[in-house]
């Protein structure tokens, strides 16, 4: 059964630190393409996280929540350059040492493709600090002086003044799930998504002090202008597309309503016919004469689930999936981005990344882990028909592949040509999904982690 053999891989994974569960490794694969696939990564845990919490199973959560936050302190000096106290670890692993006693040895990024920092891993531990807290109780660890301190450090790092004037967060390649250069320099969806959540997260959690009421205004003023800011941006649909259509260029002062000057000369062929009537989305990246209009699944979604997409434009968002089914859903939900980039964009975008050739990987691949999400999102957007239809025999593909981390190709045919085997968050982000659709006690514990449009 699928969802026995999801079970024991994740009961396999437990990682133990002196006696206690303090995550899950990434995957459980004897033969790994990646040694540090051993090691408990931020992001991975995420879905197994959210199912342990909605079981009711809160000490591997809340170990989880305050060993990373003592892990800040090993962050190395690279280059010369000491990076700010508010960075997280991308990952973990338990070493044992000569003498027999464990220590928690954490990688920020050091070890990773790029040597990129990893900028998700706070805002994922403070919205599984959220929902941890808001389904056990436990006030106490959000109260604890450690946390909160940890709170103000990644707000200040976050929250940072820059030279840009939009309320978004600008992030480089590689350092979010799509950890590879797939041209989302500037500010992704996916990050503005996460950020979203970040600061109405921080709203609740943060203590009300005269030391914190300056910091207090500005979530205030940021939470409300990234909301409108990617609301009336971001979106595309046929309107929005028109009006991109018959955008003028060049255009100078107060009037302007082209404001970020993007030529429609930019728009791909592939839209219009793609772009369905009744159907939209969030694009993928936005900045100065540039929209990106690739869809990127995971910023989508979690942009249905924090409220930072209106009730309209997650219907339209699963009118979308609807309509384009075989492509974005395919065989093995759920595909990443779409479309690949392909030949001379391919070399140009991705440095002719073998990992990331078209409809592999993060090109257009599909990765089961995205199940959750869409489930969620389905079931808030009251599409219970398509989070239905997205689990039917999904779970039996899995178990028969061995629960890869990918699937390639146009429909996601094939198992990942470099794809690890019992990945974890294949497993876990198949056991939650189920859950949320199957479980109505679990599905309530899971919206009380949500928030209130």
């Amino acid at each position: 059964m699928p969802y026995q053999s999801a079970e024991e891989i994740l009961n396999d994974s437990i990682l133990y630190y002196r006696g206690e569960p303090v995550g899950t490794r990434a995957a459980c694969d004897p033969k790994l393409s990646a040694p540090n696939y051993e090691e408990c990564f931020i992001r991975d845990f995420v879905p197994g996280a959210l199912l342990f919490l909605t079981r009711g199973d809160y000490p591997i959560v809340r170990n989880f929540l305050w060993r990373v936050m003592e892990m800040r302190a090993q962050q190395p000096v690279m280059s010369g350059h000491m990076r700010a106290t508010g960075l997280m670890p991308a990952s973990f692993r338990v070493v044992t040492e000569a003498d027999g006693e464990e220590r928690l040895l954490a990688d920020f990024g050091e070890l990773a493709i790029g040597r990129v920092a990893p900028v998700d891993s706070a805002m994922w531990w403070l919205f599984l600090l959220w929902c941890y807290v808001r389904v056990s109780g436990d006030q106490v660890l959000a109260d604890d002086p450690r946390i909160q301190e940890c709170i103000v450090q990644t707000l200040n790092l976050y929250l940072k003044e820059s030279f840009e004037s939009s309320p978004t967060m600008l992030v480089p390649d590689g350092s979010f799930m799509i950890d590879r250069r797939m041209g989302v320099y500037g500010h992704p969806l996916e990050i503005q998504a996460l950020f979203y959540g970040t600061l109405r997260i921080a709203q609740q959690l943060l203590h009300q002090t005269p030391e914190t009421a300056r910091l207090q205004e500005i979530l205030h003023s940021r939470v409300n202008a990234l909301r409108s800011y990617v609301r009336l941006y971001y979106r595309m649909d046929r309107q929005r597309l028109n009006e991109i259509h018959r955008y003028q260029s060049e255009e100078f002062g107060y009037d302007a309503k082209n404001l970020l000057n993007v030529y429609p000369e930019s728009i791909p062929e592939w839209i219009d016919d793609w772009l369905t009537p009744g159907s939209g989305y969030l694009v993928g990246n936005l900045g100065p004469s540039l929209i990106d209009f690739r869809f990127f699944a995971q910023g989508n979604l979690l942009a249905v689930l924090f409220r930072l997409a209106t009730e309209e434009e997650a219907q339209e968002l699963m009118r979308l999936y609807e309509a384009h089914w075989d492509t974005l859903i395919g065989e093995v939900p759920l595909k990443i981005c779409y479309p690949a980039v392909t030949r001379k964009a391919w070399e140009f975008v991705t440095g002719s990344d073998p990992k990331n050739v078209a409809w592999s990987y993060h090109n257009g691949g599909n990765w089961p882990v995205l199940i959750w999400p869409f489930v969620a999102a389905a079931r808030l957007a009251g599409r219970e028909d398509l989070a239905e239809r997205v689990l039917a025999g999904f779970g039996e593909r899995l178990l028969n592949d061995r629960w890869p981390e990918y699937y390639d190709g146009h429909r996601g045919s094939l198992i990942g040509r470099r794809a690890n085997f019992l990945q974890v968050w294949s497993a876990s982000g198949f056991l939650l999904a189920h859950d949320l659709l199957y479980h109505p006690q679990r599905w309530k514990t899971f919206q009380k982690m949500l928030f209130e449009d």
